[in-house]
């Protein structure tokens, strides 16, 4: 049985000749949430013009730490790019304390069932 955790899956479509500098950004997303002590793990990948970003934290509240964390940097990313898409995934008690400081950016939630 796995220890479920909670994950974001954020996707950001870049502005048309805004690629570079949003992979500029990349790098200092990284480096702010390295010494997160919640995070499980944090990478980008790049499909053409949509940039995504994998990341787990151990529950809510290290989610919720790591948003305060990059907030500025995650305020430039908005100007370069449009949220297309946002998933929160994890255990039905830690979404729960996510729904209402996440509501504004509306993820679709995704409730922990099974897995190893």
């Amino acid at each position: 049985m796995s220890t479920p955790s909670v994950s974001i899956h954020p996707y950001f479509k870049v502005h048309p000749g805004k690629l570079d500098a949003a992979r500029a950004l990349l790098p200092q997303f990284v480096e702010k949430t390295s010494s997160e002590p919640a995070r499980l793990y944090y990478e980008f990948t790049i499909n053409d013009d949509v940039v995504f970003c994998r990341e787990a934290y151990l529950d809510a509240a290290g989610t919720l730490a790591h948003l305060d964390n990059v907030g500025t940097l995650l305020g430039e990313m908005l100007k370069l790019s449009d949220l297309i898409r946002l998933e929160i995934h994890g255990p039905a008690a830690e979404l729960e304390k996510l729904k209402a400081p996440l509501a504004a950016l509306n993820p679709a939630w995704f409730s922990f069932e099974c897995g190893v």
